[in-house]
């Protein structure tokens, strides 16, 4: 009698293969054929394309203020001229949906990319100012350190609750017409710093420039630094590493003391 083979039996836990015709190998792939026939929109693609297309939105407001005041050179000392600029940005600006990493994103772009014409200090300033100003977020921070050229007129009529921290060192015209927000500046800051400010506080670690406090009438500023020379002050505070130097004993403007 032909004794029977002993039948094959799976290891312990393992499904049997299903019956399979003679000389057939099973792909153990098949059942992903219709996911991979597929193409899904990955959110990773989702998320540039809509950053890209608010970057857009920025860069096109950006060029419309140059197209209408860059033609003004000088217009950065006459201060009638700047509200009239801030004026044509709030327009643009007040249209988009954006957030603080995108203004962040746009000053980095003003000078590495192509996408953007130029950068010109005084234009860029008071367009980032007016972006700051309505973002949504109470709080924003601009890592300036890398960029080349310092921007001017940053913080720029800073509204109450707002608070701007600056990485970096800024130009002329910093912080001026505050008008209640907290203005933090890592670096160094140039002339007319908190000119016309009404309320609210800079904060400078670094040293400052002429002019500081111009027409100031309300408000604080605090310089880790030295001030190289006041303005004429006509109300608020001006502390030089922690020592009140306005109101006291600078009585010539502009000169040291």
């Amino acid at each position: 009698m032909e004794k029977m083979k002993p039948i094959a039996q799976s290891k312990k836990g393992s499904p049997s293969p299903p019956d399979k015709e003679p000389g057939m190998v099973r792909n153990p792939f098949e059942e992903f054929n219709s996911f991979m026939a597929s193409t899904y929109p990955l959110p990773l693609d989702q998320i540039v394309q809509s950053t890209e297309a608010v970057m857009d939105q920025i860069r096109w407001g950006y060029e419309k203020l140059l197209e209408e005041e860059a033609k003004e050179l000088v217009w950065m000392v006459q201060y009638n001229t700047i509200i009239k600029a801030y004026e044509i940005a709030e327009k643009y600006v007040k249209e988009l949906d954006y957030s603080a990493e995108d203004i962040e994103d746009f000053c980095f772009a003003l000078e590495n990319t192509q996408k953007i014409p130029y950068l010109i200090p005084g234009p860029a300033g008071v367009y980032i100012s007016a972006l700051c100003n309505y973002a949504k977020e109470e709080e924003i921070v601009l890592k300036l350190s890398e960029l080349k050229t310092e921007i001017n007129l940053l913080g720029f009529r800073l509204p109450k609750e707002k608070r701007l921290r600056i990485d970096g060192d800024t130009g002329d015209f910093t912080g001026i017409g505050l008008e209640g927000g907290e203005l933090f500046v890592e670096g160094n800051a140039k002339n007319w710093t908190g000119a016309g400010m009404r309320g609210g506080k800079i904060l400078v670690k670094k040293n400052i420039g002429l002019h500081t406090g111009e027409w100031m009438m309300g408000g604080e500023i605090y310089v880790g630094g030295r001030i190289r020379g006041l303005g004429n002050i006509v109300e608020g505070k001006v502390y030089e590493r922690e020592k009140l130097v306005y109101p006291g004993k600078a009585k010539y403007p502009n000169l040291y003391y």
